[in-house]
């Protein structure tokens, strides 16, 4: 495979699984990347050891990686600037980023969430924070892809949307490998929907999983969300093709069923009688859906969009409803023509 534009200057900004995993495929490809890292202390050790022992621990990283905790080092003067942070920090470290930025840089954003306080979604936060962004410059990044096993180079295919096609086709080069397939997408809505709800329904699954109730029940949850994201995405102005795709149905099943979904295991665990607040003290990582609930929540009640499997999450997480009823309550609601809910 071509790989093209290898004299870009490229800037990552969180040290995550996730932006681990993305930095050192780029890296691996050939970029020189500037890396941020929010703990100077986890920086350091990536620069003596090339490993993220806490977050991605057992991979060997690229030494074309170059850890910083200085922001300012991570953006100034690249021409892409690839963003993985949790959804509730976005505001605030890109508006750090804002001064330091040149103009024309594409911003990349492979975050997923939607923000509690103003429900928009991460490509809309970043619109907020840099309100010099040519919008055409702006793309997401999305798919089904667990961290550790892009990292790995196991076969992935995830999706890239941005409003100008030639955005889209430009980050798709950047990014594509021959373990790492991109497409690309116009529906920045739909990619970020996908990317965002499937982490809510996939803690439904888990609590399925944890209430010991079955692979129909499992398979029904899937179908039943796959129908409440394309609701909200068809309210949004999303396409709803998008939800067929990689950033919709395949980045579903892939949460809602995968072991190493932080999501899938919260819900499990919730499913089993633990707590919401003892469960969150013992996670490092960000299980981005406990968050997202909420924003799904008000969201379709601000939009009208019946979401009955989300607003029983919320009130699981929130509003101490036990799974079992929640189960109950859904199973039990009106019956319906599948085809005419739409």
């Amino acid at each position: 495979m071509v790989q093209p534009f290898l004299d870009m200057r490229i800037g990552v900004v969180g040290g995550g699984s996730w932006g681990t995993a993305l930095a050192h495929l780029l890296a691996d490809k050939g970029y020189t990347v500037d890396w941020w890292i929010y703990e100077p202390d986890l920086a350091q050790r990536i620069r003596e050891t090339r490993e993220n022992d806490l977050f991605l621990p057992g991979v060997v990283l690229s030494q074309r990686l170059m850890p910083t905790n200085e922001l300012q080092k991570a953006v100034a003067g690249k021409d892409l600037v690839l963003v993985v942070v949790p959804s509730h920090v976005m505001r605030t470290v890109t508006s750090e980023m804002a001064p330091h930025l040149q103009n024309g840089t594409i911003i990349v954003s492979a975050s997923k969430g939607i923000e509690n306080s103003t429900l928009l979604t991460m490509s809309g936060v970043i619109r907020d924070c840099l309100p010099n962004l040519d919008e055409d410059r702006l793309a997401v990044l999305s798919g089904p892809s667990f961290a550790r096993e892009v990292a790995l180079g196991m076969p992935t295919v995830v999706s890239v949307a941005a409003r100008e096609p030639d955005c889209a086709q430009k980050v798709q080069a950047v990014f594509a490998t021959p373990a790492f397939r991109v497409y690309t997408n116009d529906d920045l809505v739909g990619v970020e929907l996908g990317g965002a709800v499937k982490n809510v329904i996939a803690i439904a699954a888990g609590m399925v999983d944890g209430l010991g109730l079955g692979l129909n029940t499992r398979a029904a949850l899937i179908t039943r969300g796959l129908t409440e994201i394309r609701r909200l995405g068809r309210a949004m102005g999303a396409n709803p093709r998008t939800f067929t795709g990689s950033a919709g149905v395949g980045d579903l099943v892939l949460t809602c069923t995968g072991d190493v979904s932080r999501n899938h295991t919260i819900g499990k665990k919730i499913g089993q009688g633990m707590q919401l607040a003892d469960l969150l003290q013992e996670m490092r990582m960000v299980a981005e859906g406990v968050k997202t609930a909420r924003s799904v929540y008000n969201l379709s009640l601000r939009l009208g969009v019946e979401m009955p499997i989300s607003h029983a999450v919320y009130r699981i997480l929130y509003e101490q409803l036990a799974p079992k009823e929640a189960v109950y309550q859904l199973m039990t609601r009106d019956l319906k023509n599948e085809l005419d809910e739409d």
